[in-house]
């Protein structure tokens, strides 16, 4: 749960963000290049407690694919978009990595932590879009 208090304490950039910005396009396609599953865009923007205007959630099969998606993440948003995150943690024990962009938070959580967390289901308020394929 450490991840999602580090959001608290921090600003929304001005901008904002749409399911076709080439930040969230460029993050799916970077999580699908290393396999990662289950992907889903949950869609904040209507929500006022949300900190952030999109969720971007994966699963990956272990600690090592954790860290592979992350990483390609991080490397392809800094290669297409020139944007490195503003915040990033849990690459210690990689169980669940949040990389958060400011108006886009991602998780790539392993299949037990999702479980255990469902944060869909802490924002089933939020519209959701699956990104499998």
């Amino acid at each position: 749960m450490e991840q999602l208090s580090s959001l608290t304490n921090r600003k929304k950039k001005i901008a904002r963000l749409t399911r076709n910005s080439k930040i969230i396009k460029t993050i799916i396609a970077a999580i699908q290049e290393k396999k990662g599953e289950h992907i889903i865009s949950l869609d904040l923007r209507k929500i006022k407690e949300a900190v952030a205007d999109f969720f971007i959630i994966c699963e990956a099969s272990s600690q090592p694919h954790v860290r592979a998606i992350a990483e390609n993440v991080e490397d392809r948003v800094k290669e297409k978009c020139d944007e490195g995150p503003y915040h990033h943690e849990g690459y210690q024990k990689m169980h669940w990595v949040l990389i958060d962009y400011v108006n886009v938070v991602v998780h790539v959580m392993q299949s037990e932590t999702r479980k255990f967390y469902r944060l869909e289901e802490m924002w089933s308020d939020a519209s959701g879009e699956e990104h499998n394929g």
